[in-house]
């Protein structure tokens, strides 16, 4: 099976090929001109980075390249691989749980995105680590996701708690957590309805399993997930200014990058939530879900150049 690095950069094939193999292209091994500037920034806005960041990012290439005079295009690459790298956060292992349990994890974002599928990725791998896990499918309105996570459950050999369709989802929260903790489970992972037609009513949903779940286990949710899709781009930001109105989101969980060429937007999300990324997502399969690690997230966009930062000026 392929490793780690092997498969998140297979997944990020399209956008390698929209912003790294695009900026190869470019720069071709040639001497270093101002005149690239512009093509520079029109790639990284085109891989999604947004208008913000890519003038952030122009501006501190800029005097890094005033400051260290490289003669050749690729001593500018490896300055902006590192820039690049600067500006996405080091998380912690996500696979280490703090010692107070249970810990209580809360899924939210908007359908399609894999938000329950990504729940049960997460039992299945907290499983596999020896975690003793439960599940909770607060996603009520939807019969399917039940479905999908009892599924899941079956999968990852974990208890998925559930109520009837159209069930109080903070009941079902209720009820995940008081079994996680009579049943002494070190995790409790609580999938959610992501209809964000009815903002009044969502909001109001994911604030009551907040406070259910914290009366329960002193702080809790531990972690609240929001699950974005990459291949929506800059879309996704307008939806998830929506969840972080109504809950405190503490992590990012970004999927599907192997559909999409806009892997930049890690780069927006970063700027413009100011919430780590600490998942991606680059397949179907259960290992394709896996910890954010920005070195080797800009190194299989950019490639070599990444290979060689620590040699250069």
């Amino acid at each position: 099976m392929a490793g780690f690095f092997e498969r998140l950069r297979q997944g990020m094939a399209r956008t390698r090929g929209e912003l790294g193999d695009r900026l190869r292209q470019l720069f071709g091994g040639r001497q270093w001109s101002d005149d690239l500037y512009d093509e520079i920034e029109e790639i990284l806005y085109e891989a999604d980075l947004g208008g913000a960041v890519t003038e952030i990012i122009l501006a501190e290439l800029r005097d890094r390249v005033r400051q260290a005079r490289p003669k050749t295009t690729d001593q500018v690459g490896t300055i902006l691989f590192d820039i690049l790298r600067s500006r996405l956060e080091d998380p912690a292992d996500p696979y280490v749980l703090p010692a107070e349990r249970p810990q209580v994890w809360v899924m939210v974002g908007v359908n399609g995105t894999g938000k329950t599928t990504t729940a049960g990725k997460f039992a299945k791998q907290f499983h596999d680590r020896g975690y003793h896990v439960i599940l909770g499918a607060a996603d009520t309105f939807r019969a399917a996701a039940t479905e999908q996570l009892q599924l899941w459950g079956k999968r990852a050999g974990v208890e998925v708690i559930h109520q009837s369709p159209g069930a109080d989802p903070a009941a079902v929260a209720f009820d995940t957590v008081r079994a996680a903790v009579a049943r002494h489970e070190d995790l409790a992972v609580i999938d959610t309805a992501g209809r964000l037609h009815n903002k009044a009513n969502l909001m109001q949903e994911l604030a009551k399993i907040g406070r259910v779940v914290g009366r329960e286990v002193p702080g809790a949710p531990h972690q609240v997930w929001l699950v974005l899709d990459a291949t929506t781009g800059q879309n996704g930001l307008a939806q998830a200014r929506v969840f972080q109105e109504a809950i405190n989101i503490t992590g990012i969980v970004l999927t599907k990058l192997d559909g999409t060429a806009k892997g930049g937007i890690a780069w927006a999300i970063q700027h413009q939530l100011g919430v780590p990324i600490r998942f991606v997502g680059v397949g179907e399969g259960v290992d394709d879900l896996m910890p954010f690690n920005p070195d080797q997230y800009v190194r299989a966009i950019l490639g070599t150049w990444g290979e060689a930062s620590s040699d250069m000026v």
